[in-house]
């Protein structure tokens, strides 16, 4: 006879098993379900119970609350971030029911660390942004990418991707159009459908990395392009009356099966909906998604939406939008009658656990949240096999196969902007460069010291921003105006003038560069690509194939002009959406 129990037992149905559990579980136990703080991972890979989560509790203190859903911040080697897992696996299986932890990370696989959005990973295949995945717009690549990331992600022990994002980039200032799939919802669409398949396959099992697609409605129409992770950016607006335009992403997650779904901070203004966040707003969660696309997964909310914080000695205020006035209490009750199932970036169990006890949240709608959660963690096999090998996983992440396909992707995602028939380059000519490793541009030609001395420059630059600095993540999240300042137009148009110059721009945002397209005798723009890879397409290595994600503005003026909900609309623009020139 068998000693397991029944839930222990992977023989039973998946239903019964989840029953079961829940059935053994305190009102602790299921709080702690529904909490997922951000842990550490130190670049060396150490490990300790005493470690802090982000200033709050030590990993000690939140296994004590019962707490097994981390999203995992910072990079480390693979093996050392493997053997983290697993001690930390190991610290889950410890507790009375050993309920095994589930790992959740954003993005790392692109170019950009930002500790707000995403986390460069040498350790992985490096892939273009989501931007420059758009710009290549073939769906089977996209797949392709995340299937390699899924079994990079797997290797490590990392089983639920805090992505994709669904939203779209109608708002050329919003600081997070680096992580979508460009501004055309019916592209995007398909390229997200597509990105789950590649994680989490036909449907959830072992193998799979679980997508929780954000940010439910579409974070996208900010206003002023500002982003909710600050009070100055709490408003989404719908001028062009275009909120359901911003759903379609979404309808194709539902239908590849996303496994859960993370709303955004921002509070709606102007529409049929309470202008409250996202996290907190009944109208959306429940009354949309909920009951009219009928989804029954996880809703998590994004990260601090609960709690003020301090970080790195900066203050971080709960993104509460619309309902900063109400107490921690009274702020988790209105979640959860939203229709929330998870805080977050929060660890706070115990104050769910008072209101149970004080009757003002029931045992049974915690157990509607837990179910759901416990669910997940048993359909990815968690229960069966929580560790990863530590010396396979540095075999597997990054290995030479993965990497060639990620650095074709770069290549395959750079836009030709402008070419006055001077690419692509040939010979060795001589080079001036500017942000270019002068060991691979040795590759290509020549590298001098000056401009007068070359037969051509290369300058890679990128898209501008506003230095903003006040909250904690703020300089990370590159905001406000688009546009090259004055005099850095005039020192660029002053080597231009010089030799025939070829500027190469990484958008992270929609530049507005009117006057560098007109004094670069080329222009390219890449969404994440290395030196190497740039090269490539002005030696003419590589053909010029991809088309651009997002309209590129003539002017701050345009920007200001057009309307954040809709696509595309802003007027004369420089490039349009889908420019794309070929050799």
């Amino acid at each position: 006879m068998s000693d397991q129990l029944p839930y222990q037992d992977a023989s039973r149905g998946l239903d019964e098993r989840v029953e079961d559990l829940l059935g053994r579980m305190t009102i602790e136990e299921k709080a702690g379900l529904m909490f997922q703080p951000m842990v550490f991972l130190p670049p060396d890979g150490s490990f300790s119970s005493e470690m802090s989560a982000f200033g709050r509790a030590s990993l000690g203190e939140l296994a004590g609350k019962h707490i097994n859903h981390f999203g995992l911040a910072g990079a480390s080697g693979a093996r050392e971030t493997a053997a983290w897992v697993n001690q930390l696996q190991a610290l889950a299986a410890s507790s009375r029911l050993g309920i095994p932890a589930t790992l959740s990370s954003d993005p790392r696989h692109g170019f950009s660390s930002n500790p707000g959005a995403f986390t460069a990973t040498p350790a992985f295949s490096q892939w273009p942004e989501p931007p420059g995945l758009a710009a290549i717009g073939d769906a089977a690549l996209v797949e392709e990418f995340a299937d390699i990331a899924r079994q990079e992600y797997l290797a490590l022990g990392l089983r639920a991707a805090l992505h994709p994002m669904a939203d779209l980039a109608t708002e050329p200032r919003w600081a997070r159009v680096n992580g979508t799939f460009g501004e055309d919802a019916q592209l995007a669409a398909k390229l997200t459908a597509a990105y789950i398949r590649g994680f989490q396959g036909a449907e959830i099992g072992p193998e799979s990395v679980a997508c929780m697609t954000k940010h439910f409605p579409g974070g996208g129409p900010q206003k002023d392009g500002e982003d909710s992770h600050f009070e100055y950016g709490r408003e989404q607006v719908y001028p062009g009356d275009h909120f359901d335009y911003h759903l379609l992403p979404f309808e194709a997650a539902f239908n590849a099966g996303t496994a859960m779904i993370m709303p955004y901070y921002s509070m709606p203004v102007g529409t049929d909906y309470d202008a409250v966040g996202f996290a907190y707003n009944h109208g959306v969660i429940t009354g949309l998604l909920r009951e009219k696309y009928g989804f029954d997964g996880v809703v998590c909310t994004d990260w601090g939406t609960l709690t003020d914080m301090e970080l790195m000695g900066k203050a971080f205020p709960a993104r509460a939008w619309g309902v900063e006035h109400l107490d921690l209490s009274e702020r988790i009750i209105k979640s959860l009658e939203a229709g929330i199932d998870q805080f977050g970036g929060e660890d706070c169990a115990e104050a769910l656990v008072d209101l149970v006890q004080a009757r003002r949240v029931s045992e049974e709608r915690i157990d509607r949240s837990a179910r759901r959660l416990l669910r997940d963690k048993f359909r990815l096999g968690l229960f069966e096999n929580s560790t990863v090998d530590e010396r396979a996983a540095e075999h597997i992440a990054g290995n030479p196969a993965f990497r060639a396909a990620g650095e074709l992707a770069q290549r395959k995602s750079i836009v030709l902007l402008k070419n006055a028939g001077l690419l692509p380059l040939r010979g060795r000519p001589k080079l001036y460069i500017e942000n270019i490793d002068p060991d691979v541009a040795a590759q290509y030609g020549e590298p001098v010291a000056q401009p007068g001395a070359a037969d051509c420059t290369i300058l890679r630059l990128a898209t501008p921003y506003e230095p903003r600095d006040r909250y904690f993540l703020e300089a990370h999240f590159h905001a406000g105006s688009l546009a090259f300042d004055e005099a850095e137009i005039r020192r660029l148009q002053a080597i231009s003038a010089q030799t025939p110059t070829i500027i190469d721009i990484y958008l992270e945002r929609p530049a507005v560069m009117p006057e560098l397209a007109a004094a670069a005798s080329a222009l390219i723009a890449n969404f994440g690509a290395s030196d190497a890879a740039a090269l490539d397409i002005i030696f003419g290595r590589f053909q010029p194939s991809a088309s651009l994600p997002f309209e590129l503005p003539s002017s701050m003026e345009a920007v200001r002009a057009q309307k954040p909900d809709v696509p595309h609309d802003s007027k004369d623009p420089l490039f349009a959406y889908g420019f794309g020139l070929r050799y």
